[in-house]
């Protein structure tokens, strides 16, 4: 186990990894800002879902969910259609312009990272991918009725967390 004060540089690296995740934020496009993105990618990484499991997902509030599928479908990037199972709920889903406008997003935090990081080697950058995938992995089934890492039951890993607040896992727009 690691010392106290190797916690303590861990919570102020990761809090200014709000840097980067502005710099992020900053590249994409006026008309589809964080909050859009995260709903197409999470669409994308899912399939089609209700609302109530986007919002769950997103860890925010239904009227928050609500306004960004407003934004996103308003612009032709998923479709709303009604559930067979329930004719009051809808069925939310990316249509072919939300797949090619993730394909770009895609490709532009792409070159951001190959920009940022052109002085990194490729084992530098598989070494952050596996830590912070091993990070978020420890933080995943924290809670009431959780697991503990590396022992994984279910589908721990896909259900939200007591406290998602920091699930960066959702917070990823892209």
């Amino acid at each position: 186990m690691a010392v106290r004060s190797q916690y303590e540089e861990l919570a102020r690296q990761l809090s200014a990894v709000g840097a980067v995740k502005r710099g992020l934020a900053r590249m994409l496009p006026a008309e589809c800002p964080a909050g859009s993105a995260a709903v197409l990618a999470l669409l994308r990484e899912h399939g089609e879902m209700r609302i109530s499991r986007l919002a769950e997902l997103m860890a925010i509030d239904m009227s928050v969910t609500s306004r960004h599928v407003a934004h996103v479908a308003e612009r032709g990037w998923i479709e709303r259609s009604p559930d067979p199972a329930d004719k009051r709920s809808r069925i939310l889903r990316l249509t072919p312009a939300g797949h090619d406008l993730l394909s770009g997003l895609n490709q532009r935090v792409t070159e951001l990272f190959v920009h940022n990081l052109a002085d990194w080697s490729d084992d530098e950058v598989g070494q952050l991918n596996t830590l912070l995938a091993r990070l978020r992995d420890s933080f995943a089934c924290r809670g009431p009725g959780g697991c503990t890492p590396g022992r994984h039951v279910g589908d721990c890993r896909s259900r939200p967390v007591a406290d998602s607040d920091n699930d960066v896992h959702t917070r990823t727009p892209v």
